[in-house]
């Protein structure tokens, strides 16, 4: 990949083989997590894309992409969220939204090469100490603040990696939702979060031509991710695409948090 100049604080990228070598399988992933488990392992995505791009045209490319696959998914899943929960994330979305694009404005790409790293670790430490019985989520009463502050943290880690999943995924859990309410509940509210992320995006120079022209490129694999991870929802066990989500994405964290301090 070479870069052919500047725009918008970060190189012009061209989209050569190493963009669609990492680009493809990444954005299939993303969709495939969306659209049948959870969302919890989209951000994949944008951590595999800030390999080969800088962090912020990788989260420029990234987003339309989740806001296809949000469409895209919304239809099988619809009316079938919890309401209460989803309400209450959206709510507290907008204040977490306005702290993250504060946060961005002040801070390098490298510092978001370590973010985006370090929340790929901590993701993978969670689903491991859960699967391992370390951590255990207990049953909680609905209460506004708790989904609140789920809907806030998860809008800032959404904000700087797409990495909302794993704060929502606490909350939804807490709640006792079945798989179907679980999956439904986090489609409708990344939905509306990623809507929110748009207007920021957009006068803090995120989205670009550049970066425009890679989602349109990477378009078409969202779409297989999201009917693929439609039909996978029934049919996969949630362990075995966690299981590759982990290694990939520590693989991922490790790397990015080596280009930074290197």
């Amino acid at each position: 990949m070479v870069n052919t100049g500047v725009i918008a604080g970060f190189p012009l990228i061209e989209y050569g083989w190493q963009f669609f070598a990492f680009g493809i399988p990444a954005i299939i992933f993303a969709g495939i997590s969306k659209g049948g488990f959870g969302s919890g392992a989209a951000f994949v995505s944008g951590a595999i894309l800030a390999l080969v791009v800088p962090p912020g045209a990788a989260l420029g490319i990234v987003l339309p992409l989740l806001m296809l696959i949000d469409a895209a998914t919304l239809r099988p899943y619809w009316k079938q969220w919890d309401t209460p929960s989803a309400k209450g994330m959206i709510i507290g979305a907008v204040p977490g939204v306005a702290l993250a694009a504060l946060v961005y404005s002040l801070v390098n790409a490298d510092v978001f090469r370590v973010l985006i790293g370090v929340m790929c670790l901590l993701f993978v430490a969670f689903q491991m100490s859960k699967r391992m019985g370390l951590l255990k989520v207990r049953r909680l009463p609905f209460k506004r603040r708790y989904a609140w502050t789920a809907g806030l943290v998860a809008c800032f880690t959404s904000f700087v990696s797409h990495a909302g999943g794993p704060p929502s995924a606490i909350f939804m859990l807490s709640q006792g939702l079945n798989k179907l309410t679980y999956q439904a509940t986090s489609v409708i509210t990344f939905w509306a979060i990623n809507w929110l992320k748009f207007v920021p995006y957009f006068f803090l120079g995120i989205f670009t031509l550049d970066t425009f022209k890679g989602a349109v490129l990477l378009a078409p694999f969202a779409l297989i991710g999201a009917w693929l991870g439609v039909k996978a929802h029934k049919i996969v066990p949630e362990r075995a695409f966690f299981g590759l989500t982990y290694v990939v994405l520590a693989i991922t964290g490790v790397r990015l948090i080596w280009i930074a301090l290197t």
